[in-house]
């Protein structure tokens, strides 16, 4: 993937070339300190990503955006919090607010991977997230996904291929999730819902025979989801 940086502050712009080079899956071309040198440059150039900073000299980067036909993949970056409804408008990736940690870039860079749901069939649409795990970032499949339980000061993530520790707290994972039918059935626990083959009073069970309490607080969510066994 190859992208190109439109950022005045140069404090900002060693940040996301940073990022871009630990990441590794995607190729830096070019960095600009205003969008009309970005627009020259797009004239005969093609790129597929640009992170774009909105408080720019002489044209804005909402404004820049707007005058591009077809523009690429766009992740906002900005220290100002205002205008985030109306770049969602124009269908940008994600909303960078300044200042942003890696593990909040991976996450913006991550919904590059996945793709619009195809009406026809949701099951071919292949969505994937980033999981730290020490000091690296393991891509995974959020299908892959059995189930999540907290452990103290982390998580474990149990996919179909393994385990990942997280520092991530188990909330985290619950509204990073929840878009995807990942269910709150304990304090410790998130279910992945197309995983559950059994309910009982107690517990869930799992495709691969994992049983999972089901905590006193936490009966209302599975009333929520009977109905579809």
């Amino acid at each position: 993937m190859k992208c190109i940086i439109v950022e005045d502050q140069p404090p900002a712009q060693r940040i996301l070339q940073k990022y871009i080079t630990d990441i590794g899956s995607i190729e830096l071309l070019a960095t600009f300190t205003d969008a009309l040198q970005a627009f020259d440059y797009l004239k005969t150039n093609s790129v597929d990503l640009i992170f774009l900073d909105i408080h720019l000299p002489k044209l804005s980067g909402i404004d820049f955006l707007r005058t591009l036909e077809n523009p690429p993949a766009v992740i906002l970056t900005t220290a100002f919090p205002d205008f985030a409804l109306e770049s969602y408008e124009l269908s940008v990736v994600d909303y960078l607010l300044k200042p942003f940690s890696f593990a909040r870039f991976i996450k913006a860079v991550s919904k590059l991977d996945q793709p619009k749901p195809v009406e026809s069939s949701l099951e071919t649409n292949v969505n994937s997230i980033y999981i730290k795990s020490g000091h690296e970032y393991h891509k995974v499949l959020i299908e892959s996904i059995i189930y999540i339980n907290s452990d103290r000061d982390y998580t474990e993530i149990h996919t179909e291929s393994g385990k990942y520790l997280s520092n991530n707290s188990l909330k985290h994972w619950e509204d990073t999730l929840s878009e995807y039918k990942f269910i709150r059935v304990h304090k410790s626990y998130l279910v992945n819902e197309h995983k559950i083959t059994k309910i009982t009073a107690t517990e869930v069970e799992l495709l691969e025979k994992q049983r999972i309490p089901i905590g006193r607080a936490y009966k209302k969510n599975m009333d929520r989801i009977i109905g579809s066994f």
